[in-house]
């Protein structure tokens, strides 16, 4: 028997369709702005997987926290060790990993982001492996399944699993808000993994011929931006370029608005995106990969959520990376929180990663090896 210690974020992720970049300290500004929880969903699509799995047990908090997602998934072989506060904190969270610790557990799976990774290992450290069901923003570190899928797998095979070293980053919030990555590496976890189940950590590149790259890509979609077409643009260095080439600055790590060469609106979140979309015959998307990990979809753009995507159209995400980045990522990833959506991308998409020059980059669908 295999015991699980289970902890839920509620607020994690709350931020990002929001434009607020993550939910650290900023929860009430979340839901003024409309905000509405959307971990435990994620949590559910997970555990809802392992129902009939008779060698778990799960040790859990109760409510939002854990409890709930367990009810509503049909799993009963559960034990409530810790109870929060009406309003869960990081406090709650590190309570809740103590109790695990105290009780004894195989793995700590959770549900949130990096703050949620960091809170668990600044407790639990090496001594019990953990692993995330990603609900974030960011989520650089590399403890997290690639999606809440792959979290079941490696849960129902933790005994075929191999134990990795994975990074625990530690972001700077308040410059992230304000347009900085500043992140640290915060501690070494251990993380089942099953080939492809879990990301790595994000990487970071500046190099000078990156940025020469940069603005080849720049001047090509400058070239092919079609007039008249809304176009939605997705966070990062390499779509920053594409923005500046047109004479604006961008929101580096935020969604911005672009038509007929003019910045439209700038860090746009979900609401906007929806408004501005509504009646709208031409709307295309132009994203980047996170880092090292390949994401194109769920991590850091959360704003461009499945409502937008869908219309736009798949047909019409443009996604752009540097050779260096795509040499490092073996495939691509997609995780709007829309399964039906993510399979319509496909087995491959097209990556345009220089001046008139593309290359077909695998994207990997859910189940395949």
């Amino acid at each position: 028997m295999k015991r699980i210690g289970f902890i839920v974020n509620p607020v994690a992720g709350m931020g990002g369709s929001v434009g607020l970049k993550g939910t650290d300290g900023n929860v009430e500004e979340a839901k003024r702005r409309g905000a509405v929880p959307h971990a435990g969903e994620r949590a559910q699509r997970a555990l809802e997987q392992l129902h009939g799995k008779k060698d778990l047990a799960f040790l859990t908090c109760a409510g939002a926290m854990g409890e709930a997602v367990l009810t509503a998934s049909g799993l009963e072989n559960y034990e409530i060790v810790y109870t929060p506060g009406s309003d869960t904190t990081s406090d709650d969270t590190r309570a809740a990993a103590k109790a695990f610790l105290k009780t004894g557990v195989d793995l700590i799976l959770f549900c949130g982001g990096d703050g949620t990774a960091r809170d668990i290992f600044s407790v639990a450290g090496r001594d019990v492996p953990m692993l995330g069901i990603p609900a974030g923003v960011k989520m650089y570190s590399g403890v997290f399944a690639v999606n809440p899928d792959a979290a079941a797998e490696l849960v129902a095979g933790l005994d075929k699993a191999a134990l990795r070293d994975s990074e625990v980053m530690d972001v700077d919030e308040e410059a992230y808000r304000a347009g900085t990555l500043d992140t640290r590496l915060f501690g070494i976890a251990r993380t089942p993994v099953i080939r492809g189940m879990v990301a790595v950590s994000k990487q970071v590149y500046e190099q000078p011929d990156e940025e020469r790259t940069k603005r080849e890509i720049a001047q090509f979609m400058q070239e092919v931006m079609l007039p008249g077409a809304l176009y939605i643009i997705g966070a990062g260095t390499t779509t920053d370029a594409i923005v500046r080439y047109l004479g604006h600055q961008k929101t580096l790590l935020g969604v911005d608005v672009v038509r007929n060469g003019r910045l439209i609106v700038s860090d746009a979140d979900e609401q906007v995106l929806l408004r501005l979309t509504e009646r709208e015959k031409d709307v295309r998307i132009i994203i980047s990969p996170i880092g090292a990990q390949g994401f194109i979809l769920g991590r850091g753009n959360q704003q461009i959520s499945p409502a937008i995507v869908r219309r736009a159209g798949v047909g019409h995400v443009i996604v752009v990376a540097t050779p260096h980045k795509l040499q490092d990522i073996p495939e691509l990833l997609v995780d709007s929180g829309d399964p039906a959506l993510d399979r319509e991308f496909g087995d491959s998409i097209q990556v345009i990663c220089g001046y008139r020059i593309a290359q077909r980059k695998k994207v990997r669908q859910q189940g395949q090896d």
